[in-house]
């Protein structure tokens, strides 16, 4: 694979050498490009020498102010490491006065970031709304780690490990097509149960993990179909996307597009409970106690369970404890051929996070730990588990 690798302007810049060994390695080709901040912590010669090419630094250099458009075309993917701060914020605003950023703007292909900077700047809500800009429109992020940083405290903002770096870009990209011919079926998000015309009962579900499956069962040649609740995403590429907002209107979605599924994955967060007769009006403040008179909403993964046939199902579990015991009750009560199960009440994992850490159950009694790394990550290691239970449930069938 052919790959830009963009260096920005921080003490972590000297990691890049490392990530340029580690990509070399593995067979990649690398083109380096770096900022005039990052030329102050590592020399453009380091790079020139492991790579062997050129080190683009200048926007207007002999080769001509249109090289950052060449290097779009030959390259497979856009890789910057370490991303600061001010690169975070002049992608996410379009701005482009040099090289790297211009460049940014005009490439097509798959990017990825990997952030590095002071705990207090990664933290700051510029900075998480940059980055949540970025991952809006499709940037896959490498989460900086927590460790000792350059200004001597502890805390989140150190770069990933180079050969994480290399295993997310490998992820991201891999040419493996080993869910051709099959229909998936993937629901993400929460639900929006109205309590009144400007109101509603909701969850903190962002649809982050259901994105990153459905983009992921496309990418390993699935035809996908997503329903997704209401969320801040960007759709993946090649998947279609059916728009929800209530439980009924998940349920319905899901009914309608259950005959052409082959694989069933209910990542949703869908509301238990909801309010059957909404107020046509605003309810209004008073001073009185409030009571609400809840239904419980449809259970469209026993629902599907029910009428799945020989479609494989996996369901999914958020729990704050008993993970394991609970995980293995709503497997079987559902009828889920696997279960994927994570306790959500840990911090910087699960909901709303770019993480993950789960547990893998299927009705074998197997279980395969995943986690905790990016959700992408996680979504190739459920698919694979689902790629090996399609092979033993084929050579069941087979020998019956």
């Amino acid at each position: 694979m052919r790959i830009l690798l963009g260096v920005g302007g921080g003490i972590a810049a000297y990691k890049a050498a490392e990530l340029v060994r580690a990509l070399e390695v593995r067979g990649h080709e690398v083109q380096v490009t770096m900022t005039r901040g990052a030329g102050e912590f590592i020399r453009p010669l380091t790079f020139a020498s492991l790579t062997g090419r050129k080190v683009i630094t200048d926007l207007f250099s002999e080769d001509g102010p249109i090289e950052h458009i060449a290097v779009t075309r030959d390259n497979d993917i856009l890789v910057v490491a370490p991303v600061t701060a001010d690169l975070m914020a002049k992608f996410a605003c379009g701005l482009a006065d040099d090289f790297l950023t211009t460049t940014f703007l005009a490439f097509t292909g798959r990017v990825v970031l990997a952030p590095a900077m002071n705990t207090a700047m990664w933290n700051h809500p510029a900075t998480q709304a940059n980055l949540a800009t970025l991952e809006r429109r499709g940037c896959s992020i490498v989460s900086p780690t927590d460790g000792w940083l350059a200004c001597r405290e502890m805390g989140a903002g150190r770069l990933a490990e180079p050969v994480a770096i290399v295993e997310h870009i490998e992820a991201l990209t891999r040419t493996k097509r080993d869910f051709e011919g099959e229909n998936f079926l993937v629901t993400a998000g929460p639900t929006q149960e109205a309590l009144d015309p400007i109101r509603y009962i909701s969850n903190r579900s962002s649809g982050k993990m259901g994105y990153a499956i459905a983009d992921v069962a496309a990418l390993r040649g699935a035809a996908v179909v997503l329903i997704s609740g209401p969320v801040s995403l960007t759709p993946p590429p090649n998947v279609e996307v059916v728009s929800v907002r209530t439980a009924q209107e998940m349920r319905k979605a899901v009914m309608e597009h259950l005959e052409e599924a082959s694989i069933i994955v209910k990542s949703a967060a869908v509301a238990d409970y909801y309010v059957a007769t909404v107020p046509q009006q605003k309810l209004k403040k008073t001073a009185a106690r409030l009571s609400l008179e809840l239904d419980p909403t449809p259970d469209i993964l026993a629902e599907v369970g029910e009428k799945k046939g020989d479609r494989l199902l996996v369901g999914f579990a958020a729990e704050t404890e008993n993970l394991m015991e609970e995980g293995r009750r709503k497997m079987l009560s559902k009828h889920c051929d696997m279960l994927v199960a994570n306790l959500v009440n840990r911090e910087g994992l699960g909901f709303e996070a770019d993480n993950n850490e789960v547990e893998i159950i299927t009705h074998g009694g197997k279980t395969a730990h995943a986690g905790p790394a990016g959700k992408r990550q996680i979504a190739e290691q459920i698919l694979d588990q689902i790629a090996l239970l399609r092979l033993s449930l084929r050579a069941v069938d087979a020998s019956a």
